[in-house]
């Protein structure tokens, strides 16, 4: 049987760091094991779910290179889900209920108060057909509840091992709103029968859908249901849960603000929380060939900004030339060349910084002037061009011999006129590619 997984975001806000870690275990299981992977977009809640956020789902998994095989939408699928619940009616899966909203949250709160969980008591299963007709007369649109079997829904899971939930302790779920919408829960389990998904790989916040979907699998098809796979869900470094609420944890913010690299957020959620140690990946295709459900722990996992940050900068300082050119283009700096990405890579904590680095190269760099008769010694000693690697250690042994200066007292007038700044690449690095015109010039005190 081949493998076939979906990612299945509702477009009704951004995608944050925790939903983003389904679609990477989904995409990574679908490549180790030569399997195909979806996205599905269930946008059946219409008054939340918008075209900006769509486009964004599809735009935040391009950029973390998350392609997909197949490409769905709920609300393309209206017609099916009609037809699927009329199935479940002639079959008496599904009966109509007519409580308002008010009403439930009222019955909810007796149940509690009385310390009862607060399950469906099924009353509209007691109504006759004369009361049924006398509420639709009155027009009254009744919402549909799938009758659960009131049995231990049981399966094998991936990562929880073997799981047995009592469906008594749950509430007939709906799956027809009264305006006709379809809901999540009922919509997913056609889908899912529909496009053959083998494999359902979520959070565990899913297991109690998972009993019930189950059961609506079973009442719709004879095909076997699919493998599911539960892994904890991911808390803030401090232990809090996480939330799609908060903007700093969106795949947008990270790649628009923080500038963090996308394969440094593939290496980091893709071993997070398993038994393999989190390390820097160039490829998705690294990543899948470890990847192995069997890993993932119990444990909460818990994700740290800073990690991700040191991660991320790694990954910079690991990156090919050839690689980093189109994004370097990007941005302007068109002329870049593999020995000013060596030069300045290992002093990147984000792409972003090259630019810096750029302009301290090529100028213009105002230089930081604090003993200029020492600067006027050492620009006596410049070596003539052309320069490479060696020029540096020519220069400051020449610098050395004549001053009497060593270490940092050498080392740092020339690097604070010569670069503006008191840190950065090596200047061995760096010399060559500032030149020695305008080396000369900044240890003379101007603008070059």
């Amino acid at each position: 049987m081949n493998t076939f997984v979906r990612f299945a975001p509702s477009p009704t806000g951004l995608l944050h760091i925790g939903n983003i870690r389904s679609a990477l275990f989904n995409y990574l299981f679908a490549a180790r094991h030569g399997g195909s992977f979806m996205l599905r977009l269930d946008d059946t809640d219409r008054e939340r779910s918008t075209p900006q956020y769509a486009e964004a789902i599809e735009r935040d998994l391009g950029w973390l290179g998350l392609t997909w095989d197949r490409f769905a939408r709920q609300s393309d699928r209206l017609d099916r889900y009609a037809e699927a619940l009329k199935l479940l009616k002639t079959r008496g899966r599904v009966y109509p209920c007519f409580e308002t909203q008010a009403e439930l949250d009222l019955k909810r709160k007796t149940q509690l108060n009385r310390g009862l969980p607060p399950v469906y008591d099924r009353a509209s299963l007691k109504m006759t057909d004369a009361e049924r007709e006398r509420l639709l007369n009155e027009g009254r649109k009744p919402h549909w509840r799938f009758k659960l079997d009131h049995t231990d829904v049981v399966w094998d899971d991936a990562i929880q091992k073997h799981k047995s939930f009592p469906a008594s302790s749950l509430s007939d779920p709906v799956l027809v709103r009264e305006d006709g919408v379809p809901l999540y829960t009922f919509c997913s389990v056609i889908d899912d029968v529909d496009f053959g998904i083998t494999h359902i790989i979520r959070g565990e916040d899913h297991v109690t859908n998972t009993a019930v979907q189950i059961q609506i699998w079973e009442a719709i098809t004879d095909k076997p249901a699919p493998q599911f796979a539960h892994f904890p869900l991911l808390v803030s470094s401090t232990g809090l849960e996480m939330s799609k609420r908060l903007g700093t944890l969106s795949i947008a913010s990270m790649r628009d603000e923080m500038k963090v690299e996308a394969m440094a957020i593939n290496s980091l959620l893709a071993r997070l929380g398993t038994s393999d140690p989190v390390a820097p990946c160039l490829a998705l295709d690294e990543l899948a060939a470890t990847f192995d459900l069997n890993k993932v722990s119990r444990a909460t996992p818990k994700f740290d900004l800073e990690e991700l940050k040191s991660l991320s900068a790694k990954i910079l300082h690991m990156t090919p030339f050839e690689k980093a050119l189109a994004r370097l283009q990007n941005l302007g700096l068109n002329e870049a060349s593999p020995a000013f990405w060596d030069a300045v890579r290992p002093n990147l904590t984000k792409l972003d910084d090259a630019v810096l680095w750029w302009h301290v190269a090529h100028g213009p760099v105002t230089p930081h002037i604090d003993e200029q008769a020492f600067l006027h010694e050492a620009a006596s000693v410049l070596p003539e061009s052309p320069w490479d690697q060696n020029t540096w250690d020519v220069w400051t042994n020449a610098v050395k011999k004549k001053t009497g200066r060593k270490g940092k007292e050498l080392f740092m007038p020339l690097r604070l006129a010569l670069t503006g700044t008191d840190h950065g690449p090596e200047l061995k690095v760096l010399l060559p590619l500032i030149g020695r015109e305008r080396a000369l010039a900044r240890l003379e005190g101007k603008t070059a």
